[in-house]
């Protein structure tokens, strides 16, 4: 996990350029103790975006680094693992509060 966080803390320039221009924004990743990794991304088409970037050499080159990290898989880059949550609750910034 350190290894893995390490990694994140050093993005290839050309990684994170490819993730914008592929239309992934305000994208976060949170790494637990026992290894439960949250990730956090907003796009205007998600399916279109992780399409877009599958399509990247860069991120053949990343997902192929990253592999040694993800188990369960079975053989599929780690990008393809993705467990999409529903959002029950989103508190707006620009909400005021109630008098």
């Amino acid at each position: 996990m350190a290894e893995y966080a390490e990694r994140h803390r050093a993005v290839w320039p050309e990684m994170r350029q490819a993730l914008r221009e592929t239309g992934w924004r305000n994208y976060s990743l949170f790494l637990r103790d026992d290894g439960l990794l949250i990730g956090y991304v907003e796009a205007d088409d998600l399916a279109a975006a992780q399409a877009a970037m599958a399509e990247t050499e860069v991120n053949a080159r990343w997902q192929a680094e990253m592999a040694e990290f993800f188990t369960g898989l079975d053989g599929r880059p780690p990008d393809e693992g993705f467990l999409l949550l529903t959002e029950v609750f989103h508190l707006p910034d620009n909400e005021r509060e109630s008098a």
